[in-house]
């Protein structure tokens, strides 16, 4: 019996506890809410609520944000409060009480008169057992109507009523739930008070973009003045100079030889024509390379489903003394201390080096004062600038969308941006030297593919057609020039190989056309899979 009997007490004390536990939390039962709402001549409405009919401590959540119009939403600005403690829009008090605050924002115009809106009941976590309020004013009362429920709900309260001076409005309502709401509506004559609504626009993207005069004009004239100004630019600072002096005539073959316009090499051509050093201007300096007599080609037998390979040779006794800086570079970068490589190992071995094969042709250009400045440090600055112009603009946007109706506006700054971008692609301008050599140049591509191949001997053939054939690589003709290399010997039979290019045991010259156009296309491929001429 005696462990019974300390068992029922123990349950007894924990059955208590839990009864008693939710008193400490929230006030036991409803409260009823007397609220007296003073309008002052500021807008300023001056709020006491007198709580009671429960003991403990009760809450109440403030509504200080509602839906204005489609653009905005509408703030109620509570301080002053006394009576209770705040924490956000959460007010804190103990019951019976009386909580005073002041709420700025409870004046709007409607038609000819001022509103009186206020939620002077609503976000009790208790149920209102009564509510009445009463509001006072300078002015007199022109209208008034009252809501209970939900915040959004349309049932009119209990009653509503003004006094015989109209100065006076009393409005009751019986039986709130918890977080329902009574809402009191007072119309004014407009001269009753000088408050006005606290709207804070509400962000949409519709609403960010409006196109109206103001903004389709102010975006049409920015438009205007942004992309004319980057049209200015390249006018002055794009635009090639013109070639001086009156240009004669190409003339490739003179006395037998060989004898490229200005006797620039296929890589400077590239450079020139471009404006890049990029991977057509490497594969054909490694062909000219092969055909001045610095390396050999030779084409690697191979299985049916075997990929094409070269073996790149270096000649001896060639003279490296000779070569031109990019071309050392280039010669350097290949075999960097070795006499053979497969070109299928290229692209591992020598990516490192590339970059510098890039920076001596974007030099040798300058030096030959074909472009006062590095084509590349050209486009990279004016892009550079663009790309800033479009982040700023990017950045304007959103500020302008975000806190106002203009986000078209920044769009001007964005477009203008990405047109300098893009337009700094074209900003190297060659000097007039510059575009004599280029008038030389495309003159001579057109020798090259006019058919007319001049009274070159015979015996010359051969050597004078592989000269041409790193240009055609720039020019885009292999397979026209490769085809004319291989139909002529010193003899005029045809042979196996070239001076310059082996092929394996069953290959003879009548391939070379096709070898040639893989050979190049395969260079360019393993050029082009380096990290710096990726991008290219």
């Amino acid at each position: 019996m005696t462990g019974l009997r300390q068992t029922l007490v123990f349950l007894t004390a924990a059955a208590m506890t839990l009864i008693a536990a939710p008193a400490h939390a929230s006030a036991a039962g409803p409260i009823t809410a007397e609220v007296t709402l003073d309008l002052g001549k500021d807008g300023v409405l001056h709020v006491s609520e007198k709580i009671s009919g429960a003991t403990g401590e009760v809450k109440r959540t403030l509504l200080t944000r509602t839906r204005y119009d489609d653009d905005n939403d509408r703030l109620y600005q509570v301080s002053n409060l006394k009576g209770g403690t705040q924490a956000g829009d959460v007010v804190t008090m103990k019951s019976p009480g009386t909580l005073t605050y002041d709420v700025k924002g409870a004046i709007s115009p409607s038609g000819d008169l001022q509103e009186l809106r206020w939620f002077a009941v609503s976000g009790w976590d208790s149920p209102v057992q009564k509510a009445t309020v009463k509001v006072t004013s300078q002015g007199q009362v022109q209208n008034l109507s009252c809501f209970a429920g939900e915040l959004t709900s349309v049932i009119g309260c209990t009653s509503a009523s003004m006094d015989h001076t109209a100065t006076q409005a009393d409005f009751e309502q019986q039986g709130l739930s918890p977080g329902q709401a009574l809402t009191v509506v007072v119309g004014y004559p407009k001269s009753t008070t000088t408050g006005t609504p606290i709207l804070e626009r509400r962000f949409s993207l519709a609403s960010a973009f409006t196109l109206n005069l103001v903004t389709g004009g102010t975006l049409a004239g920015l438009l205007v003045l942004l992309l004319g100004g980057v049209g200015l630019l390249y006018w002055t600072r794009g635009r090639d100079a013109r070639a001086g002096g009156q240009e004669s005539p190409v003339q490739a073959v003179q006395d037998g030889h060989f004898a490229p316009p200005d006797g620039v090499r296929p890589g400077q051509i590239g450079t020139l024509v471009d404006e890049q050093a990029d991977v057509v201007d490497v594969t054909a300096t490694i062909v000219d390379l092969a055909v001045r007599g610095y390396l050999r080609i030779d084409e690697q037998p191979r299985q049916t489903y075997d990929a094409p390979d070269w073996m790149l040779v270096r000649l001896p006794n060639a003279p490296i003394p000779a070569l031109l800086p990019y071309e050392k570079a280039l010669y350097d970068a290949i075999f960097e201390g070795r006499d053979a490589i497969l070109l299928s190992d290229l692209s591992g071995s020598f990516a490192k080096n590339l970059g510098k094969v890039r920076d001596e042709l974007y030099a040798d250009v300058v030096q030959q004062g074909w472009f006062a400045r590095r084509p590349d440090t050209e486009r990279t600055r004016w892009t550079t600038i663009g790309v800033i112009l479009v982040a700023l603009g990017l950045v304007g946007t959103v500020a302008l969308a975000w806190f106002t109706t203009y986000g078209l506006i920044g769009l001007a700054v964005v477009i203008a941006g990405a047109a300098l971008a893009v337009g700094g692609q074209y900003m190297p301008a060659k000097t007039a030297k510059g575009s004599a050599a280029l008038a030389h140049t495309l003159g001579f591509r057109q020798y090259l593919f006019s058919g007319d191949l001049g009274n070159v001997p015979e015996q010359h053939r051969v050597e004078l057609f592989s000269r041409y054939l790193p240009y055609a690589v720039i020019f885009d003709g292999v397979e026209h020039w490769s085809r004319v290399v291989a139909s002529v010997t010193g003899n005029g039979r045809q042979a196996d190989n070239l001076y310059w290019y082996h092929g394996p045991a069953e290959w003879d010259l009548s391939k070379f056309a096709g070898s040639m156009r893989t050979f190049t296309t395969t260079t360019s491929g393993a050029i082009s899979s380096s990290r710096q001429f990726r991008s290219l």
